[in-house]
């Protein structure tokens, strides 16, 4: 049985809160693409208040964020706006969302070597994560394995900012967690795509 680093009732409940909230949003004919933007925006924010160090207040905002790149899809979906290109543009916000939230941490701790160091090893993992799964499924491949996709990522982010006022070693435990699992999954995901169709392609 794989390992889960959120479990399934967590994901259950969290997309129970928020379904009155997209019901309510696709009653007033949003468009998901707002949402996203609106994603991107509070990541944004996020990416600020990590760097001036208020770190309560950067994972909000990292919840927030992740409210919304939870509502985007499910608003596509119910209010029959699900396209090829709304895909594209949703998962091209989120790794820009990612970017100034992980630019914000190391404009923080510019100071440490080591910090600066691990979070560039995060963020490469997470675009890695990204990137491999965009390039097994252009070639036809399924690959959404992992054990530590987006939404972890998010969930341990903001819940390490949050609980950093209890003692800041939290958030570098949760970007310590990040790292490692971000670069495990990008690595799984090679060998899952090669185990699946690494001989359907020479190129691959």
């Amino acid at each position: 049985m794989p390992v889960k680093l959120v479990t399934q009732k967590f994901v259950d409940g969290f997309m129970l809160l928020i379904q009155p909230i997209s019901n309510l949003l696709a009653a007033w004919k949003i468009h998901p693409n707002l949402i996203t933007v609106t994603g991107l925006l509070l990541s944004v924010f996020a990416g600020l208040e990590f760097y001036l160090g208020k770190f309560v207040a950067a994972g909000i905002l990292l919840v927030l964020s992740g409210i919304c790149d939870v509502l985007d899809g499910k608003l596509a979906r119910s209010t029959d706006n699900a396209s090829k290109y709304g895909a594209l543009f949703d998962s091209s916000m989120d790794r820009y969302s990612e970017f100034f939230v992980f630019m914000g941490l190391i404009a923080y701790y510019r100071h440490s070597a080591v910090m600066v160091a691990l979070l560039v090893f995060t963020l490469a993992g997470s675009v890695m994560t990204s990137y491999v799964r965009a390039r097994s499924e252009g070639l036809g491949i399924d690959c959404k394995v992992g054990i530590m996709q987006r939404p972890e990522r998010l969930t341990y982010l903001s819940a390490g900012a949050i609980f950093s006022f209890l003692w800041s070693g939290i958030m570098v435990i949760a970007i310590l967690i990040v790292a490692v699992f971000s670069n495990i999954t990008a690595i799984q995901r090679i060998i899952h795509s090669y185990k699946v169709g690494g001989d359907i392609d020479k190129n691959f």
